[in-house]
């Protein structure tokens, strides 16, 4: 491979994202064009620096004091072809798997997995090819339950009332400051909740804790 990859690093935490670049400096293939603690900045490196893919995690400060990644990769990934996106997560959950997956992601990484499944993502993603580390596919091929097509992801008034609700936030206390009915309110917890694949309150808990909203 004679033209080298242009990656943008975006992770929250400063050990991760250091490690991470260290990891793809060693390779001869890719460049580092930008790093980003948060989708503030990624935004702004998108707008000034050519790249080819972008290796993200999705539980870091967002936009407009979102508390995840997800609603800025969707709006990315609608309105460019490239970069392309590979996500880096410690996130097992089938049903968020699986709509990141539907979002248009070119690839998930877990973590947990070996370093070289990262590059192995990067060239997939660049080849127009679809990587799932083997921890994230195994998450993924395990779901009891089947995938639906929209399945994990959420609009951004769901995303929205799931935030506050996992922050301590009651359907009333959230209705009120958001302006809008409890029944309201009720509906687009239970549908963020559907979408996600939980059913009971600890599920939820679980679920927040994973993509570090708690």
């Amino acid at each position: 491979m004679t033209q080298k990859i242009r990656v943008i690093v975006a992770d929250d935490h400063d050990c991760v994202r250091a490690g991470v670049i260290r990891l793809l400096q060693r390779t001869p293939h890719i460049e580092i064009v930008g790093e980003a603690p948060d989708t503030q900045t990624l935004a702004e490196l998108l707008d000034t620096h050519v790249c080819d893919v972008v290796v993200s995690d999705i539980g870091m400060p967002g936009i407009h004091g979102a508390n995840n990644a997800v609603s800025f990769l969707r709006r990315l990934l609608r309105s460019r072809p490239l970069p392309c996106v590979v996500i880096l997560t410690m996130i097992c959950h089938a049903h968020m798997l699986s709509g990141l997956l539907h979002l248009g992601v070119a690839g998930i990484v877990d973590k947990r997995d070996t370093a070289t499944a990262l590059i192995d993502a990067i060239e997939a993603a660049v080849a127009g090819q679809v990587y799932l580390s083997d921890q994230a596919r195994a998450a993924i091929e395990a779901s009891d339950t089947p995938l639906q097509p929209r399945a994990g992801v959420l609009s951004v008034r769901e995303w929205e009332v799931f935030q506050l609700y996992v922050q301590g936030l009651a359907v009333h206390e959230i209705a009120a400051r958001l302006q809008r009915s409890g029944k309201t309110i009720s509906t687009q917890k239970r549908s963020a909740m559907r979408k996600l694949g939980l059913e009971t309150e600890n599920d939820l808990i679980d679920y927040a804790r994973q993509i570090g909203l708690a």
